[in-house]
């Protein structure tokens, strides 16, 4: 795992570097070359804080987006669930490999730019799923990135975020990722009602994490 956060550090840096902030992205999932363990956010399944909501809310389903879709496993659990999803990565890359491993007639796999997304999914999706994109995204990109999730949900959606939660911000972090503060994490929703924020600590890591759900009213 040190190899791998060591690659993605060199291609993070190598990306600023160059100005292109966002393309280390495509040169991790490109390097990579099929094998998911140089994909170090992707275990395998889908993320347990989202099982762990999806569970308790026992949602109709619907229509889902999948923000930064990466190997496809929180896509696939939703349409499993018989959600229709989008899922989109910024990486095309990932896109292709996302599809040829779960091919489900549920999901549509699609390039996509949280910067800039399509202009028809506004409104359109009654739940939006961000997992661990806004912490791997620097700070002058985040901020305006967080702030098109909220315009995608639909009347009565849901938007549901998790990630790394920042403990105390005195202390300089050193990413990707950056873990994020509560008070940022609060304006993502923007509009939205928040129901929900669970932070926690997962049995063998220092990592705190966290859930946070926002409903349209």
């Amino acid at each position: 795992m040190d190899e791998v956060r060591r690659q993605l550090r060199s291609f993070s840096d190598a990306a600023a570097t160059e100005g292109k902030f966002l393309d280390w992205f495509e040169r991790l999932y490109d390097h990579a070359d099929s094998n998911p363990a140089w994909i170090p956010w992707s275990k395998g399944e889908p993320h347990p804080l989202l099982i762990d909501w999806m569970k308790k809310t026992n949602l109709s389903p619907g229509t889902a987006l999948v923000v930064g879709c990466g190997l496809g496993e929180d896509a696939m659990y939703l349409a499993e669930l018989g959600w229709n999803v989008t899922a989109f990565d910024i990486a095309p890359t990932a896109v292709q490999w996302a599809s040829e491993r779960y091919p489900h007639e549920r999901i549509d796999w699609v390039v996509g730019d949280l910067l800039h997304p399509n202009k028809e999914w506004e409104k359109a999706f009654d739940l939006v799923v961000e997992v661990h994109i806004l912490q791997a995204i620097p700070e002058e990109f985040r901020i305006p990135a967080s702030r098109n999730l909220s315009p995608l949900v639909s009347s009565a959606g849901q938007l549901v975020c998790i990630g790394r939660l920042c403990i105390d911000d005195s202390i300089e972090q050193d990413g990707p990722p950056w873990p994020l503060t509560k008070k940022f994490i609060s304006s993502v929703g923007n509009d939205l009602k928040s129901i929900d924020f669970t932070p926690i600590q997962f049995e063998g890591e220092e990592t705190v994490r966290y859930r946070a759900v926002w409903e349209d009213e």
